[in-house]
């Protein structure tokens, strides 16, 4: 790069979520093999870790500390209101400081789970309206998309994505969800989540007699629309989740109970309380590559995260998924196990027991479909960070500097 470009990333970065931890691990693996020159900070979630971890300097996102605890008192409810107002003009001032800014991956332009409109989907609005008013150019790489019903948060995502200079999405519903909410997706591409471009050791395949599994928990409480129902459903999947490690455990089996965020421990403490057994165990995973390693180690994977079936996946490990949402069945689809999903908000222990046997009597088979999936969305990828290069940082692609040589 002749100049250095200010590069901002933006996000529930550092934040406990280990997901979206690791698509900015990628975005900024890119950016320093790509364009090493580029002076890159962060507009995040949790900036202490983001900066200690990534080597960063990181700014929090949101002025009031107490954001997405539920406002009850008339102090804090003051307050929350008047951070809504200091945000915006934070944002619209560490956007003008940037030439670009990047959203790495997440399910930004989604409401899968439960989420209030002037929560993430306000900062996002007003990243992407501050970027077209200073002339930065924002770019959503690898998000998810989702169908929403409310109409104020479905009116936020909708003016966010027509505000960005770019979008790329990580599979074809969240492409089609934002068609359908009256973006223009034309030119808008679909490529494999931006975790597979993580570097990663492949699975150690099955063990003699049968070894670990991977069971990957969540504090599953239902989606935006559950919110009636969200205890039943909560209790529903903490009992089948518990069923199905009890069984694991008559069989022998050593289960090793993994998370992708924070708030997923008390699962992990209930599951833990209720199967007492030296089997099951307790992982500390602190990134996706730690949860990679878990998996790559184990014989199969049984996850609910949205990332931890991406990490499963990646290593090549014979993987089951509990799908809270259609992006988890398109995952599987996509790496050829479309088969082995069992629905989050209904789990049964028996059906989900026998899925898993079929699930490991194909194990040979499913390893070598996943390690040729897993080549194909490497090519995939490289193609997605070649086509940003061509969006974002125009003067340093080989292919547009040609072009304007010959116009010369």
């Amino acid at each position: 790069m002749n100049t250095s470009t200010r590069v901002g990333v933006f996000g529930l970065l550092g934040s406990g979520n280990l997901g979206n931890d690791g698509s900015l691990e990628a975005v900024l693996g890119y950016l320093r093999a790509e364009h090493p020159e580029a002076v890159v900070d962060a507009l995040c979630g949790g900036p202490e870790v983001v900066a200690t971890r990534y080597r960063i300097p990181a700014t929090r996102l949101h002025w009031y500390r107490g954001e997405y605890r539920t406002a009850s008192r008339a102090g804090a409810v003051a307050a929350k209101g008047l951070g809504k107002l200091v945000d915006a003009v934070r944002t619209a001032a560490w956007v003008r400081q940037h030439d670009v800014v990047i959203v790495p991956g997440m399910g930004v332009l989604e409401a899968t789970l439960p989420l209030r409109p002037w929560g993430f989907p306000y900062s996002l609005f007003l990243l992407c309206a501050s970027g077209r008013l200073f002339g930065t150019r924002v770019a959503l790489v690898g998000v998810g998309a989702a169908p929403i019903g409310d109409r104020p948060t479905r009116a936020l995502v909708r003016w966010s994505a027509r505000l960005a200079t770019y979008r790329s999405y990580r599979d074809a519903l969240s492409r089609d969800a934002m068609r359908a909410m009256g973006v223009n997706t034309a030119r808008d591409k679909v490529y494999p989540d931006l975790a597979f471009a993580l570097p990663t050791l492949p699975a150690t395949g099955p063990s003699d007699p049968p070894g670990p599994v991977c069971v990957g928990v969540m504090d599953f409480h239902g989606g935006n629309g559950d919110r009636a129902r969200a205890e039943e459903i909560h209790r529903r999947y903490l009992d089948g989740t518990t069923r199905f490690v009890r069984a694991l455990v008559e069989d022998g089996r050593p289960v090793r109970l993994l998370t992708g965020d924070a708030c997923d421990a008390t699962v992990v403490a209930a599951i833990l309380d209720a199967v007492d057994s030296p089997l099951v165990t307790a992982s500390e995973a602190a990134s996706l590559a730690d949860l990679m390693k878990e998996m790559a180690a184990a014989d199969t994977v049984v996850a609910t995260r949205y990332h931890n079936l991406v990490c499963a996946l990646k290593v090549g490990t014979p993987t089951l998924a509990l799908s809270y949402a259609a992006k988890s069945d398109a995952l599987m689809d996509r790496m050829g196990l479309g088969a082995y999903c069992h629905p989050a908000r209904e789990v049964d222990a028996d059906r989900l027991l026998e899925q898993f046997r079929a699930l490991e009597q194909q194990s040979a088979q499913l390893r070598e479909a996943l390690a040729e999936r897993n080549l194909v969305a490497t090519r995939q990828l490289e193609q997605q960070f070649s086509d940003l290069t061509a969006a974002l940082f125009p003067a340093n692609d080989p292919t547009h500097a040609h072009a304007r040589q010959e116009a010369v």
